[in-house]
């Protein structure tokens, strides 16, 4: 009891470790990650557009001279001077403010979303490094092993019990294991390689994976009702709202702009004249109104709004069944994973236990190594497997998590 107590609270240990572990990757890749940089600066930018938005038409100034100067009772007009500023309708501004806002709302969201596909990126290439230094792990046992069969082959061999065929095929499995063992070197390296790019670190930084894995006993039940706060159904929402803000500046550029300006005219009096305003410089106020008559633009704008919410109510909804279905795959893919793990746990124990017999069986001086080959064979196969299996099983529960938006 005591012994199972202790592995317990190992195996506790081991998990909360790794998830800390793995957390301080994910932050990392945040926090240094090129791509998630773009999409801050994307955000960032489409902040900025809010000030942007707050303008008004440019003030038209206006000079003229007169090469022949017209002449009035009042004197002779030698040139014109003037300015006007246009101003949008009432309210137009601030619409086009919030529709602004509505667009950056929209990019924070794709950096929320660009974000969790990077934690799961990492966690996924986390689980492969696992992976393969697990299935490393059994081929230096195993090859361990046959160094162990291989000198009981050699005994048997000076005694006359056993071939040096026997022992060529030992040493050859050996070969063949250190090979398997190479290869999943460099395919380790390739994945670290991977995994640090996706940190932005230098390639050959060491990560630290776990010594040892396990499927728990009991499943992380998640609640489909979550699956809604997903942010990739949220950006629709912010699209569908950023429509919405669209249509209500468009609104608002349909009604009439106004302005107001001043004309200046310099006269030059006239000596002949008897007027008492002679030689008055001329000031003349102007209002300014533009009416949209032809308005068949906005009606139009308004149509493709309409438009444009109904696609967006659209993409959502095949969106929404398109991640029920992988939430789905993921849910059935982890439970086989786990339903592998333990049938891959039964096989290897009974694996040993034919083991155990074989090298009991030295003991009454026979010893069949093609047996001993066989065996050892399925046990690599069944520790294979059994790590494929927690592999699927944390890479499809780091799906569901992506998927119903949890850490």
């Amino acid at each position: 009891m005591k012994k199972l107590k202790y592995i317990l609270v190992f195996l506790f240990v081991s998990a909360f470790a790794k998830a800390q572990q793995l957390q301080s990757y994910i932050k990392e890749a945040e926090a240094n990650n090129p791509e998630i940089q773009a999409f801050e600066l994307r955000y960032n930018i489409a902040e900025e557009k809010v000030n942007e938005a707050n303008w008004i038409p440019n003030t038209e100034v206006s000079a003229g001279y007169f090469v022949s100067e017209p002449e009035t009772r009042v004197g002779a007009q030698r040139a014109r001077i003037g300015f006007k500023q246009m101003l949008p309708w009432f309210g137009t501004i601030t619409a086009r403010e919030n529709y602004a806002s509505s667009m950056a709302d929209a990019e924070y969201v794709e950096v929320t979303i660009a974000k969790r596909k990077l934690a799961l990126q990492v966690a996924q290439s986390y689980y492969m490094l696992y992976s393969i230094r697990a299935k490393q792990k059994v081929l230096d046992e195993n090859i361990q092993l046959l160094e162990t069969y291989e000198r009981l082959a050699l005994t048997s061999v000076e005694v006359g019990k056993a071939s040096a065929v026997d022992v060529l095929r030992l040493q050859i499995r050996q070969n063949e294991l250190q090979q398997q063992k190479e290869v999943l070197e460099q395919e380790f390296v390739a994945t670290q390689i991977s995994f640090n790019n996706l940190l932005n670190q230098e390639e050959n930084t060491l990560v630290e994976t776990p010594i040892m894995m396990e499927i728990p006993t009991d499943d992380l039940v998640y609640n489909m009702e979550n699956l809604a706060l997903n942010p990739e159904l949220l950006k629709y929402d912010k699209l569908y709202e950023s429509v919405t803000q669209s249509e209500l500046l468009n609104l608002r550029e349909a009604q009439p702009m106004f302005g107001f300006g001043v004309d200046y005219l310099p006269v030059t009096g006239n000596d002949n004249s008897m007027f008492s305003d002679n030689g008055k410089d001329v000031l003349m106020p102007m209002v300014t109104m533009t009416i949209p008559i032809f308005n068949n633009r906005y009606k139009s704008i308004t149509k493709q709004n309409e438009l444009r919410q109904q696609e967006i109510e659209s993409q959502k909804s095949n969106r929404l069944n398109v991640l029920e279905s992988t939430f789905a795959k993921a849910n059935s893919q982890r439970n086989q994973a786990k339903i592998a793990f333990h049938t891959q746990e039964k096989n290897l124990k009974q694996a040993r236990d034919a083991e155990q017999i074989l090298v009991k069986s030295y003991e009454t001086g026979t010893i069949d190594f093609n047996n001993v080959l066989d065996i050892q064979e399925l046990q690599i196969k069944f520790q294979m497997n059994q790590i494929a299996s927690i592999q699927m099983y944390y890479e499809q529960q780091a799906m569901m998590n992506y998927l119903i938006n949890q850490p």
